[in-house]
C-alpha cells in the first residue's frame, strides 16, 4: 500500500508520493531569479531557507494558467450573456426556457463551487460574484413564475433587476481578467517537494485528494503513452485508474540547474 499526492493541472492529474511532500500550502509572490532555467518561477522563503519553484504546467509543457483562467473567463461571459438572452426571449415570446435555473449547475456555478483564495481581496471578489450569480439565477426563476399570471411584471422583471445583476456579475468577472497574475497566483497551491535532501516548490493548479492504492494496481509506464509528457526532469512510474480517472503516477522531479 502507498499513499499518493493528487494533484491537476488543466485536465490532467498526476500523483506523487507522500513520503517525497513535505507540506502543501498557498502559492505566493516569488521573487525572479536571474538566467534561471524557463521552468522555474522563481524562488521564496521556506523555514529558514530559500526554495526555488517548479512551475508544472511548463515542465509538461502545457499554455500558463493565466492563459487558462482568461480563456475560461469569456467562456463563463459568452455562457452567461446567452442565458439572459434566451430569458428575455423567453418571456417576450411566453416559449420555454432551457436553460439552468440553479447557479450551481452551469459552468459559473461548477467553477465557483470548486475554486477558493486565501488571499483576502480575491476572497471577497470571489464572494462578490457568487452572490450575484445566486441571485441572477434565482431572479429567473421569479421571472418565469411571474409571467404565468402577469406578463408586464415579468418582464419589467427581467429589464431591471435582473439586467441590473447581470451587469454586476459580469463587472466582477472583467475585475477578475483586469488582475489575472493575482487570480493565479491566489488559487493556484504549491507542493513543498524533496527529492533525496533537495527541497524546491511544485506549481500546480488543485491539490485533489490522498490515495491509498496499492502498487500492485500501477500500469507500467512502458505500457502506457504517460512516457510523451517524461523529460529530462520529469520521471513517471505509471498509471492508475482511481474511480475512473486516469492519473500519472510521478517516479521522481528533478530541479532544473
Amino acid at each position: 500500500m502507498i499513499d499518493l499526492i493528487v494533484f491537476s493541472v488543466g485536465t490532467n492529474k498526476y500523483a506523487m508520493n507522500i513520503e517525497n511532500v513535505q507540506r502543501i500550502i498557498q502559492s505566493q509572490a516569488l521573487t525572479d531569479i536571474p538566467n534561471v532555467h524557463i521552468y522555474i518561477d522563481g524562488m521564496m522563503s521556506y523555514e529558514d531557507k530559500v526554495i526555488k519553484v517548479l512551475n508544472f504546467r511548463k515542465l509538461i509543457g502545457m499554455k500558463s494558467y493565466r492563459q487558462d483562467l482568461k480563456e475560461l473567463f469569456v467562456k463563463l461571459k459568452e455562457g452567461h450573456q446567452t442565458w439572459i438572452d434566451e430569458l428575455r426571449h423567453s418571456v417576450a415570446n411566453g416559449v420555454e426556457f432551457t436553460k439552468t435555473l440553479d447557479p450551481h449547475a452551469c459552468e459559473l456555478g461548477k467553477w465557483l463551487d470548486t475554486f477558493n483564495s486565501y488571499d483576502e481581496k480575491v476572497s471577497e471578489r470571489l464572494r462578490d460574484l457568487n452572490s450575484n450569480h445566486k441571485h441572477l439565477h434565482k431572479s429567473g426563476g421569479v421571472a418565469l413564475e411571474t409571467y404565468k399570471s402577469d406578463e408586464e411584471s415579468a418582464k419589467k422583471i427581467v429589464n431591471t433587476d435582473i439586467y441590473d445583476t447581470f451587469k454586476n456579475t459580469m463587472g466582477s468577472l472583467d475585475g477578475f481578467v483586469s488582475e489575472l497574475d493575482l487570480m493565479a497566483s491566489s488559487l493556484q497551491k504549491l507542493i513543498i517537494y524533496d527529492n533525496d535532501g533537495v527541497i524546491f516548490g511544485i506549481k500546480v493548479d488543485t491539490i485533489e485528494d490522498i490515495a491509498h492504492v496499492q502498487k500492485d494496481n500501477l500500469v507500467n509506464a512502458n505500457e502506457t503513452s504517460v512516457t510523451d509528457n517524461e523529460s529530462d526532469f520529469l520521471e513517471l512510474e505509471g498509471v492508475l485508474d482511481l474511480e475512473g480517472s486516469l492519473i500519472n503516477i510521478i517516479k521522481t522531479i528533478n530541479l532544473p540547474k
